[in-house]
């Protein structure tokens, strides 16, 4: 199992109820809307979403969460203030949700789950720092070519056009190089 799916197995196990809600969402529904203050931390359960920074009327995506994934804007989780980013439905989607203050809380409560909760975060950090790479120095090509080995499992399960504006090329660029592999 893997560090996510060991947290949610023992939130199930030890503190079922910290799961405050279930939310059904709508293809292009907002789980988070920018500006917004939101204190939650979410489990997807099935669906997928897309987190999205708004720029002088373009959208970037700028991370995907689908099924096993757990989903939140970090900056008002963990400062409490509103957010620069928006969280929305890829296609109808499942979340569950824990309140920020709960979760860290069951987080330190026991030394394996602060252990687990240090590894994703420092996974996360990892993953931005090839993302910001990627998209320095990197060619479209190359940029497929890594996320394909990392995530094999993103071609799945997000549409090829969010793919492609994450990976900030052209959607004819993506089904060339997808066409090649």
């Amino acid at each position: 199992m893997n560090p996510i799916q060991i947290l949610k197995a023992a939130i199930d196990k030890k503190i079922p109820t910290l799961w405050n809600k279930k939310l059904i969402l709508s293809r292009n529904e907002m789980l988070v809307q920018t500006g917004s203050t939101d204190n939650w931390i979410y489990y997807v359960e099935n669906g997928a979403f897309r987190i999205c920074v708004e720029s002088e009327n373009e959208i970037h995506t700028t991370r995907f969460a689908y099924r096993g994934s757990l989903v939140t804007v970090l900056d008002s989780f963990f400062r409490d203030i509103p957010t620069i980013y928006s969280i929305e439905a890829i296609r109808k989607s499942e979340v569950i949700r824990i309140h920020a203050t709960d979760f860290k809380n069951f987080v330190l409560s026991n030394t394996e789950y602060t252990n687990l909760w240090r590894i994703l975060l420092e996974e996360l950090v990892l993953q931005q720092l090839e993302r910001e790479v990627d998209l320095l120095h990197n060619s479209p090509a190359e940029r497929y070519k890594r996320v394909y080995e990392r995530s094999p499992q993103l071609f799945q399960e997000i549409p090829h056009k969010y793919i492609a504006a994450y990976l900030r090329m052209t959607p004819e660029t993506f089904s060339r190089l997808h066409s090649a592999k």
